[in-house]
């Protein structure tokens, strides 16, 4: 007669790290069987969007990540140009890996003027496209573009023309809430920031070193 397996509650500990042992060593077998099918390398379009905080500061951790690898970056700030913000200091001190463009103005209701976000949009773009076509950037940061979008100041067209037939190897990063349907469909990686909770709401202001 089989012996009856003995519940988790009703083991001792040397026998739950056994159990334990014996799980995790089938995890890890099957973990090496997945990544031995993953062979692609190759440059990513990676979408961050959603009504939560995270969006950039999420995207500018992978540029950290990818300056600690010697690779070369390139920053479009579309939006937040006007402010001043740490991770705008901190990259000053990376000036032979890092390219930072600080095109925008502020959000469309601190300009009150559609022409000159619209004009703002196509510089910041211009640059953009100019980091996008040289094979030497690794990475390139696009923040806040999917506000421009949203707001129809880019043809949506043009800019999904030039993110698929960019360098293969250049991954590129797109922030903003809102990002359209279009550009979620040619993304390899999308990420939806989810709000739970903000402190604004409880009427705490931005704050230096959390917000900016």
């Amino acid at each position: 007669m089989t012996e009856k397996p003995k519940k988790k509650s009703e083991m001792n500990e040397a026998e739950l790290d056994a159990r334990h042992a014996e799980k995790m060593r089938r995890k890890k077998e099957a973990r090496k069987k997945i990544l031995a099918t993953k062979t692609i390398e190759k440059g990513l379009i990676i979408v961050h969007t959603g009504k939560g905080k995270g969006k950039s500061t999420a995207a500018f951790g992978i540029v950290f990540r990818s300056l600690g690898h010697g690779h070369k970056v390139g920053v479009v700030q579309f939006v937040k140009g006007a402010w001043e913000t740490g991770e705008r200091d901190v990259l000053a001190k990376f000036d032979d890996l890092v390219t930072f463009k600080t095109m925008g103005e502020g959000f469309t209701w601190e300009t009150q003027d559609r022409q000159r976000d619209i004009a703002a949009a196509r510089s910041a773009w211009d640059e953009a496209k100019k980091m996008i076509a040289d094979p030497s950037y690794n990475l390139i940061l696009l923040d806040e573009l999917n506000i421009v979008l949203r707001y129809d100041y880019l043809p949506l067209d043009e800019v999904l023309d030039v993110l698929t037939s960019k360098p293969d190897d250049t991954h590129v990063i797109v922030t903003g809430r809102n990002a359209k349907d279009e550009l979620i469909e040619i993304a390899d990686l999308v990420t939806e920031m989810t709000q739970v909770k903000h402190p604004f709401r409880s009427g705490v202001k931005a704050q230096e070193g959390i917000e900016f």
